[in-house]
């Protein structure tokens, strides 16, 4: 397989293994809650990257934060993600999306980089997507946290 084709692999692969064990939302959707971040990296073995978010509900409330990323793997790259947005389910406070949450990825991206996850924290779960640019090959496993 081409690097470009294992990278997209593992990364399906990751994001199907967590979705399916993801619990059913429940039939009361909760709070509509949406995260709008920035992100800068580097990986070389251990990933690392930080950066600051906002996150808007529908009922009005919005609270500034800070994002952080730390895992383990095959990776290596430095990379930042500008204008990056995120969907948050079964929420049913604001305070419900603070915390650890856990996160498989892979990646493979040259001088335009992107990243589409979908993490997990108990009944919380956040789908993310961001474009932006730098070097960005590998995979890994490991946390992704907001905080105030």
């Amino acid at each position: 397989m081409k690097p470009t084709l294992l990278a997209l692999f593992a990364a399906t692969t990751c994001t199907l293994a967590m979705a399916a064990a993801l619990p059913a939302a429940a039939a009361d959707a909760g709070l509509d809650c949406k995260l709008h971040y920035s992100l800068t990296g580097w990986s070389l073995i251990y990933k690392h990257s930080t950066g600051t978010g906002t996150i808007h509900c529908e009922n009005g409330q919005s609270m500034r934060v800070h994002v952080s990323s730390k895992a383990l793997g095959i990776t290596a790259g430095k990379w930042h993600i500008d204008d990056g947005s995120g969907h948050f389910t079964d929420v049913h406070r604001m305070s419900d999306v603070l915390g650890r949450y856990a996160v498989a990825s892979a990646e493979a991206g040259i001088v335009k980089t992107g990243e589409a996850r979908v993490l997990t924290k108990g009944e919380v779960s956040l789908a993310l997507a961001g474009k932006g640019e730098g070097v960005d090959i590998g995979v890994d496993a490991g946390e992704f946290t907001i905080s105030r």
